[in-house]
C-alpha cells in the first residue's frame, strides 16, 4: 500500500502538512514521540477523510531510532512512495554555555536521522523509478547565525545535502525536494527550550517577527511539489531575503548578527 512518511508529524508545519496530505486522500505513517497523541490524530485522520493513517512513535534524537522506523515500516508491508523530513529542533543562545547533550541531540535529529531515513528508504524508489523525497531546511541554512550555530550548521548540512542527491536521484526518476521556511507560528522556541527574551534578542520572538502560520507553509510546500520545484523558500518576504543573503559574503553576515544579538541577549 502507497504511503506518504512524514517525520514531526504531530505538531506545528508536520500536522499542517499532515492534515492537507490526508484531505487529498493520501494515506500516511505518521512519526513522532508521543503514541497517544499520534493514535488519536490517526483515528481523526481515518474517520475524517476515510484514508489509512498509520503510525509510529519514535524519538529521531536518539540512535538507532531510524532503524527501527524502517523495520515497522517492513513489517507493516507499507509501501513508501514519498519521506517527508520534517522532524527539527533548535536551540538558542552562547554555545559554551549551552547543554553538550542537548546540542548533539539536535544533530542527531536534525541530521543523522534525516540521512539515515533517506538512505533507508531512497533505494526502493530507485528500484522502482518512482519517488518523492522531501527535506525540511530553514532560512538559517543560508547563513552562519550566531547564538544559534549548532542549529543554522545543521540546517545548512540538510541543504548541501539535499541538492546533491537532487542530482544524483534524477536518472531515477525520484523526485526531490528542497523547502526551506523562515519563522514560523509553532512551539519551536519552547521545544528548543529557548526563553522569551532570548528569543525576542534573536528576531524568532512571534508577537514581534514577521511569521507564517504552520497552515501557510504546509500550503506552499504542496505547491512546490505540484509544480515539480527541487527547492523552494516559503514566504515572499523569506523569498527576497534569501536573495540579498546570497550576495553578502557569510563573514559580514556572521560578525554583523553577533554585534547585534550579543546586545540584545546580555541586556
Amino acid at each position: 500500500m502507497k504511503t506518504i512518511l512524514i517525520t514531526g508529524a504531530s505538531g506545528g508545519i508536520g500536522k499542517a502538512i499532515v492534515n492537507q496530505l490526508a484531505e487529498r486522500k493520501h494515506n500516511l505513517l505518521l512519526v513522532a514521540r508521543n503514541a497517544d497523541q499520534l493514535k488519536q490524530q490517526c483515528a481523526e485522520l481515518t474517520a475524517r477523510y476515510n484514508i489509512n493513517a498509520h503510525f509510529i512513535a519514535a524519538d529521531l534524537s536518539k540512535a538507532n531510532a531510524a532503524f527501527l522506523i524502517f523495520e515497522e515500516v517492513t513489517r507493516l508491508g507499507l509501501e513508501i512512495d514519498m519521506l517527508i523530513n520534517n522532524a527539527g529542533i533548535g536551540s538558542g543562545g552562547e554555545f559554551a554555555a549551552l547543554s553538550l547533550n542537548a546540542e548533539l541531540e539536535l544533530l542527531q535529529l536534525n541530521i543523522i536521522a534525516l540521512v539515515s531515513l533517506t538512505h533507508l528508504f531512497l533505494p526502493k524508489m530507485q528500484s522502482a523509478k518512482s519517488g518523492t523525497i522531501v527535506n525540511i531546511a530553514s532560512m538559517a541554512s543560508f547563513m552562519p547565525v550566531p547564538y544559534m550555530a549548532t542549529y543554522a550548521a545543521s540546517k545548512a548540512f540538510v541543504r548541501s545535502f539535499t541538492q546533491a542527491i537532487t542530482e544524483e536521484c534524477k536518472p531515477y526518476n525520484v523526485h526531490v525536494l528542497l523547502f526551506c521556511p523562515g519563522l514560523t507560528k509553532t512551539n519551536f522556541n519552547t521545544a528548543a527550550g529557548i526563553p522569551n527574551e532570548v528569543a525576542t534578542a534573536l528576531n524568532s520572538d512571534y508577537s514581534s517577527a514577521p511569521t507564517q502560520t504552520p497552515e501557510e507553509v504546509a500550503d506552499e510546500m504542496l505547491a512546490a511539489l505540484d509544480k515539480g520545484k527541487r527547492f523552494a523558500v516559503s514566504g515572499r518576504l523569506n523569498r527576497w531575503g534569501a536573495k540579498i543573503i546570497a550576495l553578502i559574503p557569510n563573514s559580514f553576515i556572521a560578525r554583523k548578527f553577533a554585534g547585534m544579538y550579543r546586545k540584545k541577549i546580555r541586556k
